[in-house]
């Protein structure tokens, strides 16, 4: 299979999410992903839309949320842009989650869930576009064991 690359365009809010999941979960399925593959995207690009409508845009819904999925022989790159506040990568600290279950918090597990579910997690921004590359391989040639 050759590349294909296929978008959509949401408001920026959670209500939206249901739509980015299905969207995820068509173009994944039809890439030949397992269902726990697909799960797995489901789960981590839903984390990365909900840091972008809280952090990057701290919810304003007049932000547009832009996903591409793009599909290699070999794997799936999911992209999610925005135009908000961009992430830096440089200033996360990988959160203890026993404490942070101990003190009961909710939140601040977004970065480490997609980074243990995805192959390969990137963050760039470029002017005001910021950009999450979500990749996975196919199953066959999965990188980090997860499955």
């Amino acid at each position: 299979m050759g590349r294909s690359t296929y978008s959509l365009t949401v408001p920026s809010s959670t209500r939206y999410l249901e739509a980015v999941r299905s969207f995820v979960e068509k173009h994944t399925v039809e890439a030949g992903f397992s269902n726990r593959s697909v799960e797995q995207f489901k789960v981590a690009v839903d984390e990365a839309c909900t840091n972008v409508i809280k952090h990057a845009y701290r919810g304003d819904e007049a932000c547009k949320l832009d996903v591409s999925i793009i599909i290699f022989s070999d794997r799936c790159t999911v992209c999610i842009r925005d135009e908000g506040q961009s992430f830096q990568p440089r200033e996360y600290h990988e959160p203890d989650i026993f404490e942070l279950a101990k003190k009961r918090q909710a939140g601040g597990f977004g970065v480490h869930i997609m980074r243990r579910l995805m192959d390969h997690v990137e963050y760039t921004s470029e002017g005001d576009i910021n950009e999450v590359r979500l990749t996975k391989y196919l199953d066959s040639h999965n990188q980090n064991g997860v499955g």
